[in-house]
């Protein structure tokens, strides 16, 4: 059986003919004046690819298994957090957002990531019953708040009169958003704005619909705020 030729050595393997090729002399005369065939030139970038992806595969393998052991990440801590009425206690390391501590470790998934800039509020909760783009805060400050996520919204089995507005002005398409925009609604119902359109367009500027469904969603906050009927 021949032995294939390994590339990487440049010689031939032990007992195989040692006369080169027409091809090999081609490869010799093209490579030995610092010109690249195509084939060497190939072969270089695929090598380079290797290394340069190695690296950062390797750092991804080892953040997961560091996730998956939580109460093993260096400089975690204890983290108390009042999220719907219930207490949590997890250990998080200090950077961790209050986001990413709500679906990563409290598999509270209704609160979504969206931008995690804080530009489009799909991320939106209530802290101490204020608005709050929980990817910009991190969750170690608030410890002793009192957080509402969009499941902790509906009451006793009852849907939030934003909730309910919502769904009767369909106020969403794909509903990625709504979560968010749920939230900010609901919150600024407490809020000192004026009655009209604008001045909701206004305050829910900070909560955007990839899909445009503005206008249902001002008619669904106006209801909210008794100042539209269904």
């Amino acid at each position: 059986m021949d032995h294939p030729k390994n590339p990487l050595l440049g010689a031939q393997e032990a007992g195989a003919d040692n006369t080169p090729s027409t091809e090999e002399q081609e490869h010799k005369q093209e490579s030995g004046f610092g010109k690249f065939s195509r084939r060497s030139f190939l072969a270089q970038l695929g090598a380079a690819g290797v290394a340069a992806t190695a690296g950062p595969l390797a750092h991804a393998v080892e953040t997961e298994a560091e996730e998956e052991a939580p109460a093993g990440v260096a400089g975690a801590v204890p983290v108390t957090l009042n999220v719907n009425g219930k207490e949590y206690r997890v250990k998080l390391e200090s950077r961790v957002t209050l986001l990413d501590a709500l679906r990563d470790h409290l598999q509270l998934f209704g609160t979504k990531k969206g931008c995690d800039h804080g530009q489009c509020g799909a991320c939106t909760v209530h802290v101490n019953g204020r608005r709050v783009n929980s990817c910009l805060s991190f969750a170690i400050m608030h410890q002793g708040d009192k957080i509402t996520t969009i499941e902790g919204l509906a009451q006793n089995g009852q849907l939030h009169p934003v909730q309910r507005a919502f769904l009767e002005h369909d106020g969403f398409q794909c509903g990625y958003c709504t979560p968010g925009q749920i939230m900010s609604a609901s919150a600024l119902l407490h809020e000192p704005i004026d009655a009209d359109d604008d001045a909701v367009r206004t305050a829910m500027s900070g909560n955007i619909c990839r899909c445009g469904a503005y206008n249902n969603i001002v008619a669904a906050v106006q209801q909210a705020r008794g100042n539209r009927t269904a």
